[in-house]
């Protein structure tokens, strides 16, 4: 007989903070900093920014995939990919995309729409650069999102780059590089007993300004 597992069973009541109606009056990018900041200091977090990004794929069908925050100010949220790749080929058709991060162990996630747009090759090849020469040429040896015929194929793609660049670095390609997403919506919500948890969305108006309203959990 098959073992069961009663998943409806698990459960845990969420008590580590709360997120007060006083927050409604922050700039959403210096709440997200924060939030961020004690997530990075949470040594029981390995990646504070490992974000979900979420687009609708050229076949019709949303699709998400976890990727690296590498950036964020202002104007918003930057992260790295191969732009022939599914996400980048999504993203030129459907600019619009989402972003979540989770940290269950401060039990907190950030939910963010935004639109995303490419960053200046400047901007791209400056961050290319600055990676390790290893990240470079992975980069270059992939072809992203591609069907190929097994392992082999990668390593030995990347044997032959290691052979050409050994006495020279490789310059970014121009099909790889970043993205800004500027937010739209940002909510954030904090896990609270009982399963009320704190849900607080800001929205921007047409005047570039930021409203705040608290949703039911």
């Amino acid at each position: 007989m098959k073992e069961k597992h009663d998943l409806g069973a698990l459960r845990k009541s969420y008590e580590k903070g709360g997120l007060g109606d006083a927050a409604k009056t922050q700039d959403p990018l210096q709440l997200f900093r924060t939030w961020f900041s004690e997530a990075h200091s949470e040594s029981a977090i390995e990646e504070a920014n490992t974000m979900s990004i979420t687009t609708l794929g050229t076949d019709g069908y949303p699709k998400s995939r976890i990727v690296l925050l590498k950036h964020f100010d202002a104007e918003g949220f930057v992260f790295y990919t191969n732009y022939a790749s599914e996400k980048g080929q999504a993203i030129a058709k459907h600019p619009r995309v989402g972003i979540s991060f989770f940290w269950p162990v401060l039990e907190r996630q950030v939910i963010i729409s935004g639109d995303a747009e490419k960053l200046t090759p400047e901007m791209s090849d400056a961050y290319f650069d600055s990676r390790p020469l290893g990240s470079r040429l992975g980069a270059l040896a992939s072809p992203q999102s591609k069907v190929i015929e097994n392992r082999s194929e990668l390593e030995l793609n990347l044997k032959a780059l290691e052979h050409k660049y050994a006495n020279s670095e490789p310059s970014r390609p121009e099909h790889w590089g970043g993205y800004l997403v500027r937010p739209v919506e940002i909510e954030f919500w904090q896990g609270r007993p009982n399963r009320l948890h704190d849900r607080l969305r800001f929205s921007l108006t047409t005047d570039d300004k930021w409203t705040a309203e608290r949703l039911a959990p």
